[in-house]
This record gives C-alpha cells, structure tokens and sequence, in this order.
C-alpha cells in the first residue's frame, strides 16, 4: 500500500497566482494626446478627453501614463482620472505591468495571513504564468510573523526558505 507523505506533512500549497490582478488593465497612454507626442496643449487636450470613447473603460482598470519623455503637468493625470470615474472600475497611475503588479501586491496584503500560524507553507513555484519576483518578496513579508516553516517549489521537491526560531529574539 502507497502512503502519502506529503498529505500527512500537514503542508499547506499555496498558489501565489490568486493573488494577482484579474480585472482587464486597459493602457491609457497620454502621448497619443499630446501635440506631436510630446506637448500638452490644454484647450486640445480636454477637447480629445471630452471626445474619447471612455465606454471602451467599462468595469476595467486604467493605467495611465505617457511612455514618451514629454512634461506633463500634474492636473492632465488628475483630468484623466475625472473622466474615466464614471466608467472605470479603478484609475491607477502607471504603465499596465506596474499597476498589475502593484494591485496584486494589495491583494497579497489584504489577505488574512493569521490563517498560517504556526504552519509549514510552500509557495507554489509553477504557475500558469510567470510571477514577477515581488509578488514572493511581499507575500514572504506577509507570511513571516505566522508561519512556523516557509518552502518553494513543489510538495516533492521544495527549497527551504524559512524557519522560525525556538529562542526568542534579543530586545
């Protein structure tokens, strides 16, 4: 008879990829509004804001930047975000990739990490698709102050990260 070793361990898997940013990030690139890619004319530019198709935003997130080194001044990101708020799920500063990483790692945050005490963890090393190395940084952050053993990798093969001291720490 097979004995499952690693459903007795008591390790918990946990799959790093649930935490990541689901919701559809639509670029938002503020050159394709600017004279020549690179210069902000008010009258224009609310004029092109006004006329945008902002139903293309529906129940999305917008990342808005400008990928061109042209000087934006404050109040046209401020004017982005006042007329997409009513269709926008989320209006967030920043290129597509850096807001979806920033809001996975809120999601990490939010997370009720209590839920590990005293447990032996593995963060899953193979996903679906590849996890921005911050995404473990954070959740290794947020996991520390519970977990008893913290592992990477797989169930059968897994890389020893953490584990928590039996001496109390010096104050």
């Amino acid at each position: 008879m097979f004995e499952n070793k690693v459903a007795k361990s008591g390790l918990i898997t946990l799959d790093l990829e649930k935490f990541v940013e689901k919701t559809e990030i639509v670029s938002f690139d503020l050159k394709d509004f600017l004279f020549m890619e690179l210069i902000l004319k008010e009258k224009d530019f609310r004029e092109s804001l006004k006329e945008f198709d902002w139903t293309s935003c529906t129940n999305k997130i917008i990342a808005v930047h400008c990928s061109t080194d042209a000087i934006i001044a404050h109040w046209a990101f401020m004017l982005v975000v006042s007329h997409a708020s009513d269709y926008a799920s989320k209006t967030v500063f920043g290129n597509p990739e850096s807001v979806r990483l920033s809001l996975s790692i809120k999601n990490l945050e939010a997370h009720n990490w209590a839920q590990y005490d005293g447990k032996r963890v593995l963060f899953k090393g193979c996903s679906v698709e590849q996890l921005n190395p911050a995404i473990y940084a954070a959740a290794t952050a947020c996991i520390l102050p519970y977990t008893e053993r913290l592992m990477y990798g797989e169930a059968c093969s897994f890389v020893p990260v953490y584990k928590k001291s039996k001496q109390p720490k010096a104050v």
